[in-house]
């Protein structure tokens, strides 16, 4: 059987190291990364640690639009994207089932299910690292492509075609 939850544990981490090669071959040519590139790439970060902590119920290390450097990012990226990588492969079917009650920045109160965390911790990067494509084109880059089939395309060793 397919552990699509683990597929996805492991696209999210390479999505953002696909996307933080990108951003470190633009500055290592002189390009500047735009200040809104930075903010949203901050945010899948900072989200995925947040969640993290929910479900291991600690305190986070960082608020929801806390800003970083690109080096901040990296930082905040390898204490999160394999911590997120790992729990969606490991995880049981109990722990799936487990109900999480936490409160979120605006301090409001909610319960949810530790499937339904880990599913939509992959899906918010996927929204935000979109928005970050967008921000990148929109200041001269090229953004990557992230998206979760070319993903499955590199790892069955299918390349694109070449325009």
């Amino acid at each position: 059987m397919i552990n699509t939850l683990a597929k996805l544990g492991t696209f999210n981490v390479w999505a953002n190291e696909t996307l933080l090669r990108r951003l470190d071959s633009s500055v290592a040519a002189g390009h500047a990364i735009a200040p809104p590139v930075l903010r949203l790439f901050s945010h899948v970060v900072n989200a995925q640690c947040i969640w993290i902590a929910r479900i291991s119920g600690t305190a986070s290390p960082v608020k929801v639009w806390q800003e970083h450097d690109l080096a901040g990012i990296h930082h905040w990226h390898e204490q999160s994207s394999d911590k997120l990588r790992q729990l969606c492969e490991v995880t049981d079917e109990a722990e799936l089932g487990r109900h999480i009650q936490y409160t979120n920045s605006q301090g409001d109160a909610y319960d949810s299910l530790v499937s339904d965390i880990l599913t939509h911790a992959v899906t918010h990067a996927t929204y935000h690292r979109a928005q970050v494509a967008t921000r990148m084109r929109e200041a001269g880059l090229e953004p990557v492509n992230s998206d979760f089939i070319t993903y499955c395309r590199e790892q069955a060793g299918q390349t694109a075609p070449q325009l």
